[in-house]
């Protein structure tokens, strides 16, 4: 608080005061409050007054002094007037030393100030060696730093950057009044440029590493697969020592639990070494940096590119050797694939497994899109069996990294409709060729060894032992059989050599392939048959009836192998091939044919007989037409038909002798037969003699003959002397029960007793009503 100013009331008693001061000094302070009150009060005059009555008081003192005591005055005078010399003499000689001492004191002062300097000098010195040893460590602090960035120590050169700031910065810069403030000041706002520069060059590192990863990736995916096939191979091996191992497949827990002390690293191996020091490094430094939200995106973000220059715009499929392999894609893909995964085990905060699965199946998808689009050039099944087999490759090699390879295996499905419609085409041309190329004949088999073969790739099975067989031999199907039998083998192999290796869809491919094989066989193998039957040649017609027996064998078989080879996880149940009925039916159609082609020579034949009705004489042996009739079924029997089972050569037989007997029938009912004279009638008796002659000699002989009782009582009839026995019923019933009841009496009408046709017979006369009785006429 300021000192409060004094005051006074009466000038008088402070001029006394003043005066009374013993120094000059302690007049001026008295004097200088009393004049500033003065002023301030404005009593100027009144101080003026005070003084001037003080002066006015000393001076009449001094002369009432000189007055009463005038002599001592002037003795006081006179020594005041030598005091006053001595004083003078006095103040030279003290004004002399003064300046003596006040030289002396110049020096002094001066040396006193060049010492205070010196000294000054050296606490500057003093303070400026220790700020320099101060800014020195902070200064080799910062180069620390620097140093561990050349260094690529980007982590210590963070830590480094935080300890100086908390060491030195921090505390220097709290006080502004420290020697280092300024620099303190300019090197902590230097620290974030310096935080950037680590940022930047880690993420350098980081970006040359992930291009040497994008580098490696298809090498890394080619180690990958080798590690699998290793894998299989040990596992057909433990299959092939233990069978029960065989139903565990790859990746199994079984596989797995067999396989671990021969655990392969994909990512540290004798061929690849992959290092993730960069990436932790960054990883570590953008925490410490509180980036770690920024860099996992722009690590996002850089993968995602990575994935788009992965992908080419297209897919060779039809070679490894060549650029953009399909082999290529893969392995590209699983070595990208693979490093996602190892870096979500060991940075789970930088990856999440929903990012890498978005990424996994982006790749899949645009794989699949790329194969998709190539499928539509390749048209060799060998080349889509490798194709598969590389897929599948990659399916078990993702499989055991954990990815989802539903996709994938769904994808299988497009692969293998695709594969069998190229073997059905394939096969389809196969079967067409050899059922069009074929010389319907009997195969002709030279040696054992040939014969072997052939019962060993066709469902073929011999009533006689091999060593029973002389040879050469021949077998009753022609050629196409036996070559159909392989095909049909192979088709089946074919089709399951895709499901051999890693197929998720056994079933699918159990029903695909039993409707491809109908097909196949009805389509290419039964229809070319039946379209052959049109041929005229017997012989041929024949054959086809008999590959169409062995082929529908065949099918039973087939129906059997297909129940065994199909997978556990098919429906159970009977496998039935339509194709087995369709050349069980076709074989109804063949003999058809052959009953068609037999009867149509016999028609032949027949229509040759050129019976003279009237003739004049009785013949005395077999007509011509008959007797070709009869070697001629005896002929076909004997070499055309030879090879055909005995119930349907029987069938054949029975057939073409009823239609014989019937066209034999048909001749003397023709209408343009008038008239029929006992020599005519003993002339058909012969040819029936010897017709009947030829079939008792022939295997199964009494049911044959039924087809010629009509034929034979017939002629009976005609030779009978009593024709009223045909009209008596009990009589016709026993002696012409086959004798149709409208024919009989159509023929008798036509009987003559008279050998020239120009002659009347009185026996005629009672013949000519019988037509009468019936309604004929």
């Amino acid at each position: 608080m300021p000192r409060k100013v004094q005051t006074w009331d009466d000038y008088d008693s402070a001029v006394d005061q003043i005066i009374l001061t013993p120094s000059d000094s302690d007049f001026i302070d008295q004097l200088i409050p009393v004049l500033k009150d003065a002023t301030a009060s404005g009593r100027t005059a009144t101080l003026v007054q005070s003084l001037s009555q003080y002066a006015e008081e000393r001076e009449g003192d001094i002369e009432r002094i000189g007055l009463t005591q005038h002599e001592e005055f002037l003795g006081s005078v006179s020594q005041l007037q030598t005091i006053r010399e001595e004083t003078v003499a006095l103040t030279a000689e003290i004004l002399d030393l003064n300046q003596s001492i006040q030289a002396s004191t110049e020096k002094l002062a001066e040396q006193k100030q060049a010492l205070v300097d010196t000294r000054r000098v050296r606490q500057n010195i003093t303070d400026v060696s220790d700020a320099l040893r101060e800014s020195l460590k902070i200064m080799h602090a910062v180069n620390n730093a620097h140093d561990l960035i050349r260094k690529k120590k980007y982590y210590g050169a963070l830590k480094s950057l935080e300890d100086l700031q908390n060491e030195y910065l921090v505390p220097i810069i709290q006080n502004k009044y420290a020697t280092q403030y300024r620099l303190a000041d300019l090197i902590q706002k230097s620290i974030p440029a310096s935080r950037k520069t680590i940022s930047e060059a880690v993420m350098t590192d980081l970006n040359t590493w992930l291009y040497r990863i994008r580098e490696t990736s298809q090498f890394l995916g080619e180690v990958a697969f080798f590690g699998t096939r290793q894998r299989l191979d040990r596992q057909r091996e433990r299959a092939e020592q233990n069978p029960y191992l065989g139903h565990f497949k790859l990746n199994s827990a079984i596989e797995l639990v067999f396989d671990e002390s021969d655990e392969f690293d994909v990512l540290d191996n004798e061929e690849v070494q992959v290092d993730f020091t960069p990436l932790h490094e960054a990883l570590h430094i953008h925490e410490a940096l509180g980036q770690i939200d920024k860099f996992r995106a722009e690590y996002a973000a850089t993968r995602r590119q990575q994935k788009e220059l992965l992908m080419p715009s297209s897919v060779n499929l039809s070679s490894d050797e060549e650029e953009n392999s399909l082999r290529d894609l893969l392995e590209q893909i699983t070595g990208f694939a693979v490093i996602e995964k190892a870096t979500i085990q060991r940075a789970p905060q930088l990856r999440s497994t929903v990012e890498v699965d978005e990424l996994w199946d982006s790749m899949c998808q645009t794989a699949i899109r790329l194969i998709s689009r190539s499928l539509t050039d390749v048209d060799n099944a060998e080349l889509l069996l490798k194709i598969k087999g590389d897929i599948a490759l990659f399916i078990q090699t993702m499989e055991s990294w954990n990815y989802s390879v539903s996709t994938l295996n769904n994808f299988q499905l497009t692969l293998f409709y695709k594969y069998a419609e190229l073997l059905k085409r394939r096969f389809s041309d196969d079967f067409q060729e050899i059922v069009s190329t074929d010389d319907y004949m009997p195969m002709q088999i030279n040696n054992a060894e040939e014969y072997e073969k052939v019962l060993k790739v066709s469902w073929y099975t011999e009533e006689k032992a091999p060593e029973e067989l002389t040879f050469p031999c021949v077998l009753p199907f022609s050629q196409m059989y036996p070559l159909c039998c392989i095909d049909i083998r192979n088709f089946l192999n074919q089709f399951y050599f895709f499901s051999n290796d890693h197929f998720q869809h056994p079933n699918i491919v159990d029903e695909t392939l039993r409707k491809s094989l109908d097909e196949l066989l009805t389509e290419k193998v039964c229809r070319t048959l039946v379209e052959r039957l049109n041929s005229q040649y017997l012989g041929q017609i024949v054959q086809i009836l008999i590959n169409l027996e062995h082929f529908e064998e065949a099918c039973h078989q087939l129906e059997q192998e297909l129940i065994r080879a199909r997978s556990s996880t098919s429906a159970g149940g009977p496998v039935s091939l339509k194709s087995t009925e369709e050349f069980r039916s076709n074989k109804k159609t063949a003999e058809k044919r052959i009953f068609e082609l037999v009867n149509s020579k016999i028609d032949d034949l027949v229509d040759t007989s050129d019976y003279n009705w009237m003739t004049p004489s009785k013949p005395t042996e077999p007509s011509n037409y008959m007797q070709t009739l009869t070697r001629y079924l005896e002929n076909i029997m004997g070499s055309t038909l030879l090879g055909l089972p005995r119930e349907i050569k029987e069938l054949i037989y029975f057939d073409a002798l009823s239609h014989a007997a019937n066209k034999i029938l048909a001749l003397p009912l023709s209408p343009d037969v008038k008239k029929i004279n006992a020599n005519a009638v003993a002339a058909m008796a012969m040819d029936v003699q010897h017709l009947s002659a030829f079939v008792a000699n022939l295997e199964n002989a009494p049911m044959l003959e039924q087809n010629l009782d009509e034929l034979q009582q017939t002629i009976a009839l005609m030779q009978s002397d009593n024709h009223d026995e045909f009209f008596d019923i009990s009589t016709r019933n026993k002696k012409y029960g086959r004798v149709d009841a409208m024919n009989g009496p159509i023929l008798l009408e036509k009987l003559t007793l008279g050998v020239e046709s120009t002659t009347t017979s009185r026996a005629a006369a009672p013949l000519a009503n019988f037509g009468s009785r019936f309604g004929l006429r």
